[in-house]
């Protein structure tokens, strides 16, 4: 049996290598380490006088979740918890409804005025009309102080619909084709031969949507004004600035907990609904973004 031929490096190549991974080592410490931080403060106990940085280095039995139970046994943090995950979980369904028919639409090389819609959906993209319109279009609706004013007025993102459309049109025609002499209607093509294809980019679009629906400010700040319904973000923004915390935690609640204990504490449970999606879409992720974008 023959070995398989291998390609032998230069000199110059392996140096290169070398910087590269050098680079991407040095890059992902610089990100590591404000998140292990954030994550060592929000365990850190009152009685803790060392310094952040020894606060790091901070033994796992030495850790307090005095600052977690302070928030998790606070009613307000869990409303806005609450609030932006059901503004996630809509903004997302909503959105993926509206896009995917949309970039299909794009996609038909055959479909009467196909560059007009191209066109219409691009200009936005270019050109953004602001916050003013946006604001009055919202009000006169009557969907202020409604949830559905936060993911509705980015229920398309222009940018999301032209990847989804460079993976649609990179479906073999032949599959769309062979569906429509059968007598299949474009619903039918859709449903059933696009989008078991398109899961990639379906997820991968969907977590852009995710994401920018969970971290929305200030749709929330603009068109939310009654406490009961801000999301985690204006919760958040409240907490880190706040000179004291007894608006948001009672005080007999925070045990051993610091107040930099808490802030930490609610940075780092704002983005475990992220940590915890992105393992499961990350094969898709690659690919899905990829694929799009390269057509598109």
């Amino acid at each position: 049996m023959t070995k398989p031929s291998t390609v032998k490096l230069t000199a110059g190549d392996r140096t290169f290598y070398i910087c590269i991974n050098a680079f991407l080592i040095f890059i992902g410490v610089i990100i590591a380490i404000p998140m292990w931080s954030t994550i060592t403060l929000s365990f850190r106990p009152n009685s803790f006088l060392g310094t952040n940085f020894e606060g790091m280095f901070l033994p796992v039995w030495k850790w307090d979740v005095s600052a977690y139970k302070a928030l998790l046994g606070n009613a307000g943090f869990i409303t806005a918890f609450w609030n932006s995950l059901k503004i996630m979980a809509f903004g997302v369904v909503t959105a993926l409804a509206l896009t995917v028919p949309m970039a299909y639409c794009m996609s038909v090389s055959d479909l009467p005025g196909r560059k007009v819609l191209n066109y219409f959906v691009l200009i936005p993209y270019l050109f953004n009309i602001g916050v003013i319109p946006t604001y009055l279009v919202v009000t006169n609706l009557h969907l202020t102080n409604h949830l559905a004013s936060i993911f509705l007025p980015g229920a398309i993102g222009t940018y999301n619909c032209l990847i989804m459309r460079g993976f649609f049109e990179g479906i073999p025609e032949s599959l769309k084709e062979s569906a429509r002499i059968d007598g299949a209607a474009e619903w039918y093509v859709l449903v059933s031969i696009i989008l078991p294809l398109s899961k990639p980019i379906i997820m991968t679009i969907g977590l852009y949507y995710a994401v920018n629906f969970w971290n929305d400010f200030m749709h929330a700040m603009l068109y939310l004004n009654e406490a009961y319904l801000q999301p985690l973000p204006i919760l958040l923004r409240n907490i880190l600035m706040a000179s004291g915390m007894n608006e948001y935690v009672e005080v007999n609640a925070f045990g051993n907990a610091s107040v930099q204990a808490i802030k930490a504490a609610s940075v780092f449970m704002s983005a475990i609904p992220m940590i915890i999606a992105y393992p499961f879409i990350q094969k898709y992720f690659t690919k899905g973004t990829m694929l799009g974008s390269v057509k598109g």
